[in-house]
């Protein structure tokens, strides 16, 4: 692969080969608590806009249709994360890792925390607040933009901020740090959710319940800006700067030298996040839609007229319920996510996300049988799938940034990474809620989708090479 000869002097002290580095705890704690933060703010709105916000912000007589609405706006993150990859790339490739990284933590937990501010288009008792039936949507809107704006140039950050400093054959390793932060800040998330489901009354939860969660970041924030601003930079970027490689512009460095590398990243990271996301916020609407039976008898119960031929079924779990049941499953993708370092170590990265793209290929059809087994089946469903997740996101943050060299690497790597996300996860839920309703309640088109995204990121791994023996101590970016 080519690498980039365009640089520049950009006036920064080049650090000296003596000069003080990482050590490995804070290496590890400031990516996995960075990330930690960072998806926990992500997911607490996936959660709410399967539970909350197709009520209070898209008021409809027809619930798949605010549904819909809700996922859409879901959607706009995913439009603005590969923006702030080229945003956030461009002063990681420039400026450095560490200070770039502050950044989209304030960017991510701002935004997170005046959507907990937001007036509502709708009140808990289905009133409508009618000046505020299109304000409120588009406030929603805006901020959701600038919570996608801040994860587009986190990841990539943290990814390298833990790969760069790993030691020799650990990379691998080391990046399922900033990987671990999607599993746990799912359970802290979703378990905030679940306490306030159990110890608040419906109205209350809707009311001013489902705020907490998003006002509660602010606080995490804190934490993790505190925890970010110990760090010194990382090798890598220390070297690059020694020696005169920053470069003038990434953005047009990267696709210059690195087009292919950015095409095959986006595929190779498809299947992940159409996993990620059926696993997440489709489940927990599938799981917690009333099954037709029972949409019946509540219909019946109310006095009121219901219509067999245009309620999409679910699983019929209450949203609480299922959302444990979520959260036992998510912890499996933890376990697999710290599991899948050492094995893309032994086995090379390639060969390993090969084998478990196949797996994933093959989950596909039988998640649906599983869904039909009861309760078990459905536990069951949920734990293979989170576990094969945490197996194909893993290595993710090694594999990507490996794929680029160390003057473009944070801008190749986020752009890659964010480029899949709208692919993969940016439309999959409200596909999915569409695959869902035209099989009259059945899963299994789902399933094809999630097959048809598996299949484009096996052929991806087949023309990829295996990055395992990158060296980032010895590599020469002007080369």
């Amino acid at each position: 692969m080519s690498h980039d000869t365009s640089t520049i002097n950009t006036g920064a002290t080049p650090a000296a080969s003596g000069a003080k580095q990482n050590k490995p705890w804070q290496v590890i704690v400031a990516s996995l608590v960075g990330t930690s933060i960072e998806f926990y703010d992500f997911y607490i709105y996936a959660t709410a806009a399967s539970l909350v916000f197709p009520i209070l912000f898209f008021p409809s007589a027809d619930p798949i249709t605010a549904l819909l609405s809700s996922f859409a706006v879901f959607g706009v993150a995913f439009i603005a994360r590969p923006f702030g990859s080229i945003l956030f790339g461009h002063f990681g490739d420039r400026i450095g890792r560490k200070g770039t990284l502050v950044g989209t933590l304030l960017v991510m937990g701002i935004a997170t925390f005046l959507i907990g501010c937001l007036p509502t288009a709708a009140n808990a008792d289905g009133s409508i607040n009618t000046n505020m039936t299109v304000l409120a949507p588009a406030l929603l809107v805006l901020l959701r933009f600038c919570q996608g704006l801040g994860l587009g140039g986190e990841w990539s950050g943290a990814a390298l901020l833990a790969t760069e400093n790993a030691p020799a054959n650990k990379r691998a390793i080391y990046g399922t740090f900033p990987q671990l932060g999607a599993p746990i800040g799912f359970i802290l998330g979703n378990l905030l959710f679940v306490l306030l489901n159990y110890t608040l009354t419906e109205e209350q939860f809707l009311t001013w319940g489902w705020r907490l969660p998003f006002l509660v970041s602010a606080v995490l924030v804190i934490i993790g800006l505190w925890v970010r601003i110990q760090l010194t930079e990382t090798p890598a970027f220390q070297k690059v700067v020694r020696e005169d490689h920053v470069v003038k512009a990434p953005l047009v460095e990267v696709f210059r030298k690195s087009w292919r590398a950015i095409i095959l990243g986006t595929f190779v990271m498809l299947a992940t996040y159409v996993l990620f996301y059926m696993m997440t916020s489709f489940m927990l609407t599938f799981g917690s839609t009333p099954t037709t039976d029972q949409a019946a008898a509540t219909a019946a119960e109310a006095g009121t007229a219901f219509d067999a031929a245009t309620h999409v079924g679910g699983l019929g779990y209450p949203k609480t319920d299922f959302l444990l049941m979520l959260i036992v499953a998510v912890v499996f993708f933890g376990i697999f996510t710290l599991v899948s370092g050492p094995l893309a170590e032994k086995f090379g990265r390639r060969k390993m996300l090969l084998s478990v793209t196949a797996l994933i290929f093959i989950f596909a059809f039988v998640m649906t049988p599983l869904l039909g087994l009861g309760h078990t089946g459905v536990q069951t469903q949920l734990i293979i799938g989170m576990a094969l997740m945490g197996l194909t996101f893993g290595p993710m943050g090694a594999v990507l940034p490996e794929y680029f060299p160390a003057n473009t690497r944070y801008t190749g790597s986020a752009i890659a990474y964010n480029l899949s996300s709208v692919l993969g996860a940016g439309i999959a839920p409200t596909v999915f809620v569409a695959l869902w309703s035209a099989g009259d309640g059945s899963p299994f088109w789902v399933g094809v989708y999630l097959a048809g995204a598996a299949l484009l990121t096996f052929v991806a791994l087949l023309f990829s090479k295996e990055t395992k023996h990158n060296d980032y101590t010895n590599e020469s970016v002007a080369a």
